[in-house]
């Protein structure tokens, strides 16, 4: 398997077609290695358009993916971290949004309610040299105020509503990405802090990702 032809493809063919054409994203996608982070078992179909299930799970009936190729690049191309913010990612999956808005971050604190997947994904960070995340083990349905108020909101996953809390959670200037809706249309939003009282809202595009797993089922849809 020729894995960097395939990231080659990934990028020509999937990302920049999907309006992808900052050059600094573009980069951090050959630089971070999305195969380090799937299950082994899938490491050959790492670049392919589609959301892969991550194995070993902890929540029995809870399958859990990571999102499409595209859908990540064009999250992180709105977020656009920067060297001095510091983020808070919920939904950690495999860990491989967390490298890539850690590489452009001052920190990343990425909270996972799987214990398993946290623990892998902190395994699979360390082994790619990535030092300046935090994985927390807990429930992120309401953020994740310890650390709070942050740059960077990234919640990787679907949610039927969109709390509050998130939007309480961010700095004056800072920007929130979600995906909110019902299945099979979602509004992938983005999300800014105006004020202290005022928040601007984008919709970037229509898509379909796979639900956050958290305790609450009235603010997430398994």
């Amino acid at each position: 398997m020729n894995y960097e032809q395939a990231r080659f493809n990934m990028i020509e063919q999937q990302i920049r077609p999907w309006d992808v054409l900052d050059q600094d994203v573009l980069k951090l996608l050959e630089v971070v290695k999305r195969e380090d982070f799937v299950p082994t078992a899938l490491r050959d179909i790492a670049f392919t358009d589609v959301e892969l299930p991550l194995s070993g799970a902890a929540i029995p009936n809870k399958s859990q993916h990571m999102m499409f190729p595209r859908v990540e690049a064009r999250i992180l191309q709105a977020l656009a971290p920067k060297k001095n913010e510091n983020v808070l990612e919920i939904g950690t999956g495999s860990g491989y949004m967390a490298a890539l808005l850690a590489y452009n971050a001052h920190h990343v604190t990425t909270v996972e309610f799987d214990a398993n997947l946290a623990q892998t994904a902190q395994q699979t960070l360390r082994a790619n040299g990535v030092t300046n995340v935090e994985v927390v083990n807990a429930d992120g349905a309401q953020g994740w105020s310890a650390a709070a108020p942050y740059d960077v909101i990234c919640i990787s996953g679907a949610l039927a509503e969109l709390p509050q809390a998130f939007q309480n959670q961010l700095k004056v200037g800072g920007r929130l990405a979600a995906f909110v809706g019902g299945s099979p249309v979602m509004e992938a939003v983005l999300i800014t802090r105006v004020s202290e009282t005022e928040f601007r809202r984008e919709n970037l595009f229509e898509t379909q990702v796979t639900y956050l797993v958290a305790p609450q089922p009235s603010s997430f849809k398994f």
